[in-house]
């Protein structure tokens, strides 16, 4: 018998001060853009979710207690490379990914022009063939903290099937 499993993530992170000169990572990639995202890691918001969708799917817990922030060993973590950890996680438990569908929230960057790179990139991390990760993105028309220009968050949607 085939066995499914949705999992459902989400995210938040403030945008650092411009002094600290962080880089703006989403989905692996990094944007162009006048400042970059407050976190103990990369930041990656978008890369964030689909850990946790994944995670959740598979009934593993959250991100947070795989990479604590309060663990040094996580400090600036490309997480690509904790991604590829969830993978393994995943893999050793007998799960794969079917498809992931990933938002990220805020007015801006724009993604459009990313959007080939991200998916790029992140589909085979996940085992997918391109047309099986979807990026969008959607504005909270200038509401709330997203609106203001204060962060970004990220949602995503993952169908894990049994090996």
């Amino acid at each position: 018998m085939t066995s499914f499993r949705v999992g459902q993530g989400f995210d938040v992170h403030r945008f650092a001060p411009p002094e600290e000169q962080r880089p703006l990572v989403l989905m692996g990639c990094e944007i162009p853009h006048d400042c970059g995202l407050a976190g103990h890691s990369d930041a990656d918001v978008m890369l964030h979710a689909v850990m946790d969708a994944l995670l959740g799917a598979a009934g593993l817990g959250d991100i947070g207690q795989h990479f604590p922030d309060t663990d040094p060993a996580y400090r600036g973590a490309d997480s690509a490379k904790l991604l590829e950890r969830v993978m393994g996680d995943l893999a050793e438990r007998g799960w794969r990914v079917v498809n992931a569908d990933v938002c990220l929230i805020g007015e801006r960057p724009k993604i459009g022009p990313h959007r080939v790179q991200m998916r790029d990139r992140v589909a085979p991390l996940l085992g997918l063939a391109v047309d099986s990760l979807n990026v969008k993105a959607t504005t909270t028309e200038q509401l709330g903290f997203t609106g203001r220009g204060e962060g970004l968050a990220a949602q995503a949607v993952v169908l894990i099937q049994r090996t």
